[in-house]
């Protein structure tokens, strides 16, 4: 299956967040290690267990849970794309591991395929952004988990610095070009309403308050701002990334909204910041987890 054929899920999963470079793809995978090892870490999990991995994407948690639930233990991958549920079930199979996985689809808010009180442990990582009705998605993770179960998941906290500054565009100062730059953003912000978007309204206390309203009793939640300095890259991957499923590149976004000469007078001053790097940007996130009693 080319990457043209998959839905728009994998097509951002398996390619479009990373430009379709390989060492992009090697600098976001150095990133989301520690976060998978901190979810599983806070997951409590115990061999022999039944994990159920919801928004299994690539199946990064879901397959680096296999070694601690052991030879008896079970994992669950389930996700709204039948394009990634078929690559995790041919990662599963090449690597001899898949008479240990099960693959589900399903939505977050809708979990009936998976019987009341039949796992142990549920994990997701950045998946409740892109879930309008997230109370529901809370009380299907509860409604799944056996007494003593424990969800651990990770959310970034979107909302947070969003939109940039005036004088900024993907954390470099583009003063001289702002003009231009504020086309291109004010498409984003459209595509993404600050105050309706699922990715961009809420907060970390909303989490909090949703979890308790399932019916979690134990609850525990840490909230992480950083400032990250951006490393160099090349344009041609800059470009072609889309920072999430629902978004343009910034080549389509330039191409709907700025004209010939406005693309090329944004590039070339952009193109340089972004390939120096140095640029500066504020990252929000939480991890949650907590016990059914």
């Amino acid at each position: 299956m080319v990457a043209k054929d998959r839905d728009l899920w994998a097509k951002w999963l398996l390619h479009r967040r990373f430009g379709g470079d390989p060492e992009e793809l090697q600098r976001t995978l150095d990133f989301l290690y520690p976060i998978r090892d901190k979810v599983l870490a806070n997951a409590r999990i115990q061999a022999g267990d039944t994990l159920l991995d919801v928004g299994a994407g690539d199946g990064l948690i879901a397959f680096g849970a296999l070694e601690q639930i052991g030879p008896t233990g079970k994992v669950i991958l389930s996700d709204i794309s039948q394009d990634l549920l078929d690559h995790d079930r041919t990662l599963a199979e090449e690597t001899d591991v898949a008479d240990r996985c099960e693959f589900i689809y399903a939505a977050a808010e809708d979990l009936s395929p998976i019987p009341d009180a039949s796992v142990d442990v549920v994990t997701t990582r950045s998946v409740l952004i892109y879930v309008a009705d997230k109370q529901r998605a809370f009380d299907e993770f509860f409604r799944v988990l056996r007494p003593g179960g424990r969800i651990s998941l990770f959310e970034p906290i979107n909302r947070f610095g969003y939109p940039e500054q005036p004088n900024k565009f993907s954390g470099h100062d583009v003063m001289p070009v702002e003009d231009i730059a504020a086309k291109v953003r004010a498409l984003y912000c459209e595509r993404q309403p600050l105050d309706e978007d699922s990715m961009l309204n809420f907060d970390e206390r909303d989490l909090l308050a949703f979890v308790e309203q399932a019916g979690f009793a134990e609850r525990h939640l840490e909230y992480h701002v950083d400032t990250q300095t951006m490393p160099p890259r090349r344009w041609e991957t800059v470009s072609q990334t889309a920072y999430n499923p629902r978004m343009p590149t910034l080549t389509e976004a330039m191409a709907e909204v700025l004209t010939p000469a406005e693309t090329e007078r944004f590039v070339a001053y952009l193109k340089p910041l972004v390939e120096q790097g140095g640029g500066t940007m504020n990252f929000a996130s939480a991890y949650l987890w907590a016990v059914k009693q």
